[in-house]
């Protein structure tokens, strides 16, 4: 779900915030003034969640509908509205657009993870072919000539962005590998950012973000995201059944030459190798940390490992940071909204867990409550208002509170990942 859906998506960022987060690049001409609406005095009906949908509205909106979704929610009309209502007339999304009615122009900030957490959202409520196909033709004409995105058009492909957009794309009912700009195409991207033969032993497998320098550092967000695009997978990732299990495979070098190049299943399947080696090291979870701050687990980017894991049916391998989320993650849920209810009920989904039932919390319930009555009633809850709404800090662990104040702004899972530090 790439991103934290992270947090991460995983997987994965708007460009105004990804770059004031990342350092990275200047904007394109075209953006450099550019700015999402401005923060609403009053949050517009059918919006989840209670923050500031400035940098996150379209994204934390499309997860929850579709983790909805996959939990045999219906959801309010006018959730799917509001989403609806936040595209171009060109068929872009932006974060939040406060004013609908008034047409995109050059200075609004279009962007492919928004767009395409869009698409992955409307493409599984269906009955909305002609905006999925709209996106999707944006997405397509905004495509690098290495056959990667970025967040942010006209800037360097990322494999956080790229691998979006294969999600999208195979939600749309396109193939990614015949999605192609000069030749190359999303998987060829990809490989760009997978760390090979040259790299240290305990890092092959894993994906940077971007090169720095001209180098690729491993990234676990990055990682996470990358092996479900490889895979041609989006958030949403159906469960491999019982008994499936497929052992994880490191990369290997023969000759100096990568067993994975050329094949994004087998980069896949190295991905995943180097997460489990961060899992284990780490118990069961992963690490992150903000600039200046120790390293702590994080919720999101665990999440995302779990999803990454299942799509490449390891299942075995995701079962220690699957129990590790159900005794870890309410709190960090509680205190981060829709979006991180909605990670933890996709990483839930495509194991085959209960979601109902996940360390003794109703995420779908809680889920439900961040958002519009849902058309369709979900099975009860014991206490979803607690789960959803309780705001107090009282007894929340340390690195749990330092993981929300990050997120204070609304941007919510979706960049804190996203290179923090290309230590992961």
């Amino acid at each position: 779900m790439a991103h934290s859906l992270a947090v991460l998506a995983r997987r994965a960022a708007p460009a105004l915030a990804t770059a004031a987060l990342l350092g990275a690049a200047a904007a394109p001409a075209a953006y450099a003034d550019a700015a999402p609406s401005a923060s609403p005095k009053k949050l517009p009906d059918g919006l989840y969640g209670t923050k500031d949908p400035q940098y996150d509205g379209v994204w934390r909106q499309s997860l929850a509908l579709l983790a909805q979704h996959t939990a045999g929610v219906r959801p309010a009309a006018s959730g799917i509205g509001w989403l609806t209502g936040q595209q171009c007339a060109d068929g872009s999304f932006t974060a939040f657009r406060a004013d609908p009615g008034k047409a995109c122009d050059a200075k609004t900030m279009r962007d492919t993870n928004q767009t395409s957490a869009a698409v992955q959202a409307l493409a599984a409520l269906g009955g909305h072919d002609e905006a999925v196909k709209k996106a999707v033709s944006w997405l397509k004409s905004v495509q690098n000539k290495d056959g990667g995105w970025s967040s942010m058009p006209g800037s360097p492909s990322d494999a956080n962005s790229t691998s979006v957009v294969i999600g999208a794309l195979a939600a749309a009912g396109e193939k990614p590998a015949s999605v192609t700009k000069g030749g190359k195409s999303p998987y060829d991207a990809l490989a760009a950012f997978q760390l090979g033969c040259d790299a240290k032993e305990g890092e092959r497998g894993a994906f940077a973000f971007q090169p720095k320098d001209g180098k690729l550092a491993p990234n676990a967000d990055a990682t996470a995201a990358a092996a479900l695009g490889a895979l041609g997978k989006g958030f949403a990732v159906a469960p491999a059944g019982s008994g499936v299990n497929v052992p994880v495979k490191a990369l290997t070098c023969t000759d100096g030459k990568s067993d994975a190049k050329g094949d994004p299943k087998r980069a896949a399947q190295a991905a995943d190798a180097y997460l489990v080696a961060q899992l284990e090291g780490d118990g069961q979870h992963l690490l992150s940390a903000m600039p200046g701050a120790e390293q702590q687990p994080d919720v999101g980017n665990t999440a995302d490992a779990v999803v990454a894991l299942a799509a490449g049916s390891h299942g075995s391998a995701a079962q220690k940071p699957l129990k590790w989320l159900e005794k870890n993650s309410a709190d960090w849920a509680r205190q981060n909204g829709p979006a991180a209810y909605a990670q933890l009920v996709l990483a839930a989904h495509a194991t085959g867990t209960d979601p109902r039932s996940f360390g003794g919390t109703d995420l779908v319930a809680a889920l439900n409550a961040t958002g519009p009555k849902p058309a369709g009633s979900a099975a009860p809850s014991a206490a979803p208002d607690k789960d959803a709404k309780d705001n107090d800090d009282s007894g929340i662990p340390w690195w749990i509170i330092g993981v929300g104040l990050a997120f204070g702004a609304g941007i919510g899972f979706l960049i804190s990942g996203r290179k923090k530090k290309d230590q992961l």
